[in-house]
């Protein structure tokens, strides 16, 4: 008996041209009204990234066990593309974000973020490489940064890639687990960084010039950046971070500023005990977070929505979340939060990834060895 063809794969053959997906439509609960779910892939291997091919081309999903691969607008996934660096697959190391180039149309740029091994240990990387004409490989990749001391054993990398308005690529970074490094500027674990997409330093960086100071670094004090996003209103960067046992938590981070990592923080240890470093939920001379969750949501993911498609969803922010099992919307005036909601509860999948697909729909990843890409949107 064949399947019903809804509104959303209806609005996916019109963006892609393609078949739309044959999976059944589920309505969960919201309180904007039924929240409508499709699922576009699924048996991905714990997928970490999703971004949107121009063309008609679908998808580049990345595995954190080290692939990339393309994901069609029917569902069909493609072998993993060649070309892609060998990653240190390890606790949460792997293969993490991916973003394609503001002027992919012209140069077919594919920036990755993982982690990569050395030194004894391992630290975030990213690198660049073509896209082909076939979409099967990655062509001349190159490094263009490492997170310099290498300290991972497999913890904290972050990390989330973003494109400013004016071309220079941010970086959220991990701590690696190392918690003072955080407040060490002549090291790069903990930090926001800000470069050229070709690994050049911008002159105006906050820390240029100063002796013993990683040019690199925009602000310093985070602990495990795994969200970032561009504020589509003021185009300001925010970010956000896991805190330890408790204080996950957003920033809008200004350069040259301390966010306080380890000795500012709203959680504990794991162990139950007090952060040895902390000296109090704010701290002088340190920023105070922009939001905190009390309890840790161990959030991931991070998209602001801008579409016109869902008039109910403008100036909302979308938090992936992996212990809470859910997507976060949060409701805001200006900069300001002033409302929560918890989505995709009732599908018990940790949500790695989310993004705004140039339909206007909601892209989520979950994050499973059998992870799917679902397509996200309120019913009409």
């Amino acid at each position: 008996m064949p399947r019903s063809i809804s509104f959303a794969s209806l609005a996916l053959i019109a963006l892609f041209g393609a078949s739309p997906v044959l999976a059944q439509d589920r309505q969960l609960p919201s309180e904007l009204g039924p929240l409508q779910v499709q699922t576009v892939a699924e048996g991905l291997a714990n997928p970490w990234a999703v971004v949107f091919l121009p063309d008609q081309q679908g998808f580049l999903v990345s595995e954190r066990p080290g692939h990339l691969r393309r994901v069609s607008p029917d569902g069909a996934l493609s072998e993993p593309l060649r070309g892609v660096p060998e990653v240190y697959a390890s606790g949460q190391g792997g293969l993490l974000d991916v973003v394609l180039s503001p002027t992919f149309s012209e140069d077919r740029l594919v920036y990755l973020s993982y982690a990569e091994a050395g030194d004894g240990a391992a630290g975030t990387a990213v690198g660049r490489g073509r896209l082909s004409n076939e979409v099967d490989a990655l062509e001349d990749f190159q490094v263009i940064f490492r997170q310099q001391p290498k300290l991972s054993s497999g913890a904290h990398f972050g990390s989330r890639l973003v494109f400013d308005r004016d071309g220079h690529l941010f970086i959220a970074l991990g701590d690696n687990n190392q918690r003072p490094t955080a407040q060490d500027l002549d090291k790069l674990q903990g930090k926001l960084v800000r470069i050229y997409p070709d690994g050049r330093i911008p002159e105006d960086n906050p820390f240029v010039g100063q002796a013993g100071v990683r040019a690199e670094i925009w602000s310093y004090g985070h602990r495990n950046q795994q969200g970032a996003a561009l504020n589509p209103w003021t185009g300001a960067l925010w970010t956000h971070e896991h805190g330890p046992r408790g204080g996950d938590e957003i920033n809008i981070p200004e350069a040259g500023k301390n966010y306080g990592w380890p000795l500012a923080t709203h959680g504990i240890n794991y162990s139950l005990l007090p952060i040895p470093e902390a000296k109090g939920e704010t701290v002088e001379g340190t920023e105070a977070a922009h939001h905190v969750w009390a309890k840790s949501p161990a959030i991931s993911g991070m998209v602001f929505y801008d579409a016109q498609r869902f008039a109910a969803w403008q100036h909302n922010l979308f938090i992936g979340a992996l212990a809470d099992q859910a997507l976060i919307r949060l409701q805001l005036d200006g900069d300001r939060v002033v409302h929560e909601e918890r989505l995709l509860q009732t599908l018990g999948a940790r949500v790695r990834d989310v993004r705004q697909g140039p339909d206007g729909y909601l892209y989520v990843l979950t994050d499973a060895p059998r992870g799917q890409l679902l397509r996200l949107g309120l019913a009409q």
